[in-house]
C-alpha cells in the first residue's frame, strides 16, 4: 500500500440535467489530472436524487457511462459516483467505480430509503463491493447504507490474512436537516471499522426544494478528521496513509474480540 490521493468533489448538482452535470463535474474532475488518485462525486451526481426514474435513468451503455469512461482515461483518476441505471425492467441506483484503463466495478445501493419511496422506484442490489486501489482495499457504498453497520461490517479474513477493506466510501444526497446523524454515523464506521472513512455529499437546493449543507468528510480510524468541508462547492484533496492504519491496528486489535456472523441475502 502507497499512500493513497482521494479527492472529494463536494458539488451543486444541477437537477435532472445530464449534460449540465457532465460538463461542471467534468471540468471539476480534469482540475485534478496528476494530483490525485481517486475522484468521489456525490450520489445520483447526473440527475440528483429523483424517483422520477423513467426520464432520468441511463443505460449501461448509454452517454453517461461513456462519458464517465473517457473522464477517467483522460485524468487517468478512478472516479466513483452514482447513477440512476435502467436495467430491463427496473431502475437502479447504482455507484460505478471507473478505472483509468476503461474497466469499470459496480455496486447496486442495497439500502433504499422509504422515507422517500425510493423503494418503489429503485430495486436494491444484494452484493458488497470491494475493489482495490494502488494496494488499498476499498469499500464504496451509497447514501442510506450509512446507517446500517452490519452490511459495512469490516471483517478479518484468516485465510487471506488481511481486512475485508482499508477505506470505506459513502457516495451522498443526504438532505441538511440531517445532518447530524451525517457526521454522527461517518465516524461510527471510520471507528468501528479500524478504517479511513470518507463521505461525500452534495450541496445547494434540489427540485424537490429539499437543502444539502454538504459536510462532506476525510476521517482517519480513530473517527478524527483529516478535512471537512463546509455548505459550498468545494473539492478538496487529502492524502491517506497507510502505514498510521497499520501501526493503529497493530496497537489497537478490537477486531480479534468482534462476533462472528454470515451476512443472508
Amino acid at each position: 500500500m502507497q499512500p493513497l490521493r482521494v479527492s472529494l468533489v463536494q458539488g451543486a448538482t444541477r437537477w435532472h440535467d445530464a449534460a449540465a452535470n457532465r460538463a461542471y463535474y467534468g471540468g471539476l474532475v480534469h482540475a485534478l489530472q496528476g494530483r490525485s488518485d481517486l475522484a468521489v462525486l456525490p450520489e445520483t451526481f447526473l440527475s440528483g436524487f429523483t424517483n422520477e426514474t423513467l426520464g432520468n435513468a441511463e443505460a449501461m451503455d448509454g452517454e453517461g457511462l461513456r462519458w464517465l469512461r473517457a473522464l477517467a482515461t483522460d485524468t487517468g483518476l478512478t472516479v466513483t459516483g452514482s447513477l440512476v441505471v435502467r436495467e430491463g425492467d427496473r431502475c437502479v441506483n447504482r455507484l460505478v467505480w471507473m478505472r483509468p484503463d476503461g474497466t469499470h466495478a459496480q455496486y447496486d445501493k442495497r439500502h433504499l430509503f422509504r422515507m422517500a419511496k425510493e423503494h418503489e422506484r429503485y430495486a436494491g442490489g444484494s452484493e458488497r463491493l470491494v475493489v482495490e486501489l494502488n494496494g488499498w482495499r476499498i469499500c464504496p457504498q451509497v447514501c442510506y447504507d450509512l446507517r446500517f453497520p452490519v452490511w459495512i461490517r469490516n471483517r478479518w479474513d484468516r485465510a487471506a490474512q488481511r481486512f475485508d477493506y482499508d477505506l470505506l466510501v459513502f457516495v451522498a444526497n443526504w438532505p441538511s436537516p440531517r445532518r447530524y446523524a451525517w457526521s454522527t454515523l461517518l465516524r461510527a464506521r471510520a471507528i468501528e471499522n479500524l478504517s479511513y472513512c470518507v463521505g461525500v455529499n452534495r450541496v445547494g437546493v434540489d427540485g424537490n426544494e429539499l437543502p444539502y449543507s454538504g459536510d462532506s468528510v476525510a476521517l482517519d480510524f480513530l473517527g478524527q478528521p483529516l478535512v471537512e468541508l463546509g455548505a459550498q462547492e468545494q473539492v478538496v484533496t487529502v492524502t491517506l496513509d497507510p502505514a498510521a492504519l497499520a501501526a493503529h491496528r497493530e496497537r489497537f486489535p478490537a477486531w480479534m474480540d468482534a462476533d462472528e456472523f454470515t451476512l443472508g441475502a
